[in-house]
């Protein structure tokens, strides 16, 4: 039941996966809707360090979205196991994002990367399966990452693949400012 003090209503869990790009792009999205309903989404980028486009976007309407990184500015090495310094950040990420969940302050709240870090050994399951169990009702949840574990998919309440056909990336194109970063 929508009320001032919860006005979604029953929270839902949603996870964008898949090998296509677009996740981060999509619950990016879910967050500006949002905010033109006046709902305050936080952003846990896990694995990310670097400057994304989005962190400029979202200092510019802070009142509404607020994102914070959690990773070097560099990619993640898993072989032959992860860095200290990455299981770390990881872990930061998580108890940052979860206590953005539970704090009463937002909306929506986004695991952005947290199914890569699951496939980097850096998150488990049973710790992305409490987050799911202990997310308040009013509160909407969102991971997203490459290789959802069925364990999550079955767990959740909207599932969406984002399957790659075709990128430019593959033909040399480098990320650009504005559309990958």
């Amino acid at each position: 039941m929508k009320t001032d003090s919860n006005p979604l209503g029953r929270g839902y869990v949603q996870i964008y996966t898949g090998n296509g790009k677009g996740k981060t792009t999509a619950a990016l999205g879910l967050a500006f809707r949002a905010m033109g309903c006046g709902l305050k989404t936080y952003i846990g980028q896990f694995l990310k360090g670097r400057h994304y486009s989005e962190l400029d976007a979202a200092m510019r309407v802070s009142d509404y979205i607020t994102i914070e990184q959690f990773g070097k500015p560099c990619f993640v090495h898993v072989k032959p196991s992860p860095d200290r310094e990455d299981i770390e950040m990881a872990k930061n990420a998580l108890a940052k994002t979860r206590a953005a969940m539970l704090s009463g302050e937002y909306n929506i709240v986004i695991f952005d990367e947290i199914l890569t870090g699951y496939l980097f050994h850096l998150v488990t399951i049973e710790e992305m399966l409490q987050v799911i169990r202990d997310k308040p009702e009013g509160v909407e949840i969102v991971f997203t990452g490459r290789g959802a574990p069925p364990e999550i998919i079955a767990a959740a309440d909207l599932v969406s693949e984002v399957k790659d056909i075709k990128h430019y990336y593959e033909e040399g194109v480098p990320a650009r400012e504005g559309i990958e970063c």
